[in-house]
């Protein structure tokens, strides 16, 4: 998946500034999507360009103009197109996990370290997600098809994170074992 196509999706219901983008970026999408401010905003440059997003400037007092950016019909339909692709499964990139296969005595405590940092960031994004869930999606059979998307991907992260936090409970115990040996 592009970023494009992920700052599309953003914008099918509402209109966002660049600012409110990357903000709801960071709490939606960006759950599962990482993107910078800055990359994000170098992508509505590139949809503008292609006619995919159409920008409206608004003035405001005291503060600089506020750009809220809107999807095209140019580009729900590249949108709808690129729902149809093939979808690509992209591969885990996880330094910690090769890390993993360089285990020796000497560094069994760094590496049991990092595992309950990881883990204590899997129990936080728990909490988010569950607060999402909880805010927004306690029923799940009366939302919209578009939700009912949604709260499929929610409850994928909240699956996810549940089973790794159950492995770094495991991996820090296996670890544990071999600095006793």
């Amino acid at each position: 998946m592009a970023l494009s196509h992920a700052i599309m999706t953003a914008l099918i219901d509402e209109n966002l500034s660049g600012y409110e983008l990357a903000r709801s970026f960071d709490t939606s999408l960006g759950l599962f999507w990482h993107a910078s401010h800055q990359q994000i905003y170098k992508e509505l440059k590139k949809l503008l360009e292609q006619k995919k997003l159409s920008a409206q400037t608004i003035p405001q007092a005291g503060k600089p103009d506020k750009i809220v950016y809107s999807l095209t019909a140019v580009g729900r339909s590249s949108l709808l197109d690129w729902v149809y692709n093939e979808t690509r499964q992209q591969p885990d990139k996880d330094d910690l996990l090769v890390k993993l296969y360089n285990v020796i005595p000497e560094n069994v405590s760094h590496l049991i370290h990092e595992i309950q940092q990881r883990r204590q960031l899997l129990v936080t994004q728990l909490h988010l997600y569950e607060k999402i869930r909880q805010l927004h999606y306690l029923e799940p059979d009366s939302l919209t098809p578009r939700r009912q998307g949604i709260y499929m991907v929610l409850r994928l992260g909240l699956i996810r994170n549940e089973q790794m936090v159950l492995w770094c409970d495991e991996a820090i115990e296996r670890l544990g074992n071999l600095k006793q040996e």
